[in-house]
């Protein structure tokens, strides 16, 4: 077994996990009479680590970009509505949509609950229909075969392209 995939007890690196010392008149930390028997164990960590994410990992990032995807998505499903039954309310909500983005989903439904009280009731509108979209309608398998299938179609476009332009071509012979 390799060394690197042990883990070894606090006693083996007296060192680094000193004992407490129980006796104040010894200089030596007391060490036990017997050390207790360890079991080589195998780190078992099949998933790749990814730097350069130090506070959060990728798969959070991709979380926050999919909620603030699901802000956008529930904005366009109430302003679809309002357009045929609430011009009123459409256009106000229209005219906010200029004057803020929706790249921060969360920043921009704080901003409009607090424009007005019927903005409050579009963007409690909105909450509901993000959640509503996130638990029942986005089809979550279908995200994963998709980015599955687009990283496959990419690889393979993207070797055969360097293949084609650093292989000799029939017509240089």
């Amino acid at each position: 077994m390799e060394p690197s995939a042990r883990i070894l007890s606090s006693t083996q690196f007296p060192s680094l996990f000193p004992l407490p010392n129980l006796n104040r008149s010894n200089v030596f930390p007391v060490w036990p009479k017997k050390p207790k028997a360890t079991k080589s164990m195998r780190l078992h960590c099949s998933k790749m680590y990814v730097p350069g994410f130090g506070e959060a990992s990728p798969e959070s990032k991709a979380a926050r970009n999919l909620h603030n995807f699901f802000t956008y998505v529930a904005v366009r499903i109430v302003t679809a509505q309002l357009e045929s039954y609430n011009p009123e309310a459409y256009q106000e909500l229209m005219e906010f949509l200029d004057r803020h983005s929706l790249n921060d989903g969360d920043k921009f439904l704080a901003s409009l609950m607090r424009e007005s009280s019927r903005h409050k009731s579009l963007a409690l509108r909105i909450l509901e229909v993000r959640s509503a979209y996130c638990k029942n309608d986005f089809e979550w398998d279908n995200l994963k075969r998709l980015a599955f299938k687009m990283v496959s179609e990419s690889n393979t476009r993207l070797m055969r392209e360097y293949v084609t332009e650093t292989s000799p071509s029939d017509t240089e012979k």
